[in-house]
């Protein structure tokens, strides 16, 4: 990792802490990857958990197969300051190798994961729970009540615009990423890339450009997308080019409020200001 994408990934972005111990990870195709042995090592107190992982592998052919199609080796330094490749999994594959460990140790997590399963199952049943969950989160990551409030509206704006684009038959992400970008770029003059790249944010990562955004840039970001759906509703248009130029019209407005508010308050808007000093999904099981 270059030292540019150290410095943009605050040491606090830990996706699991097992009370404490250490895990070697590394970034790798956008994402922490962390070290399988190491895992096996805290769970399961082997003394040989190198050993133990291949035992386990032996044992559960459908664990072999999973890690074995999943799980990558990667270059994570050694204790001694030397890259060696090591086996390696994302969170989801640690999770999947965990269900696999007969420990003590590790039946919090497995009950946490079953407790995760059932609330999901329930957020299909009763869709507020999942905004009580999203908020739940923003908090315990330390974000004031009022910038919540507008990321939350923000986060139904956002599903009530991809509806209508799926109601116009655009399902496919990339589509969804062009028609984002039109939005942006008429909105503030940049596309999310780009404005992640100016917020000093790693590009490639899956840090969420709009939870560094301040009120401001929310409130604009909404504004374009609610236009868009707007005039889509009304409109109705039914080939791609055709809701490209509805995003570029729902931007515009968007971008045009943007301006006339720069000019009242004789500043811009745009911010190069990140949030990577708050809580950054730190998940702790006790």
């Amino acid at each position: 990792m270059s030292n540019q994408e150290n410095k943009n990934i605050s040491p606090q972005n830990k996706l699991v802490v097992f009370h404490d111990k250490e895990i070697r990870r590394a970034w790798h195709n956008s994402e922490w990857y962390y070290s399988l042995v190491d895992i096996v090592a805290v769970l399961s107190e082997s003394k040989n958990p190198t050993d133990y992982l291949k035992k386990i592998r032996k044992r559960d052919k459908e664990l072999k197969n999973y890690i074995g199609t999943n799980c990558p080796q990667v270059e994570i330094l050694t204790t001694s300051g030397k890259k060696r490749k090591t086996l390696s999994g994302n969170t989801k594959n640690v999770f999947r190798l965990i269900q696999s460990i007969p420990s003590k140790k590790a039946e919090p997590f497995k009950q946490w994961l079953a407790q995760v399963g059932k609330e999901r199952l329930d957020e299909i049943e009763n869709p507020e729970l999942a905004q009580e969950r999203m908020k739940s989160i923003y908090e315990q990551k330390g974000y004031p009540q009022d910038w919540i409030d507008k990321r939350l509206r923000g986060i139904a704006i956002r599903q009530n615009l991809t509806d209508e684009w799926k109601a116009r038959g655009i399902i496919e992400k990339r589509d969804y990423a062009i028609l984002t970008a039109e939005i942006s770029k008429a909105t503030f003059g940049m596309t999310p890339s780009e404005y992640k790249e100016f917020k000093n944010l790693p590009v490639k990562s899956k840090i969420n450009l709009r939870d560094n955004m301040d009120d401001l840039e929310l409130i604009f970001t909404m504004l374009g997308e609610r236009v868009t759906t707007e005039l889509s509703q009304e409109e109705k248009p039914e080939t791609f080019r055709e809701n490209k130029n509805v995003a570029k019209r729902g931007g515009k407005v968007a971008g045009d409020a943007r301006r006339n508010t720069e000019k009242e308050l004789g500043r811009s808007i745009i911010s190069d200001e990140n949030n990577l000093d708050v809580g950054q999904g730190k998940l702790e099981i006790e």
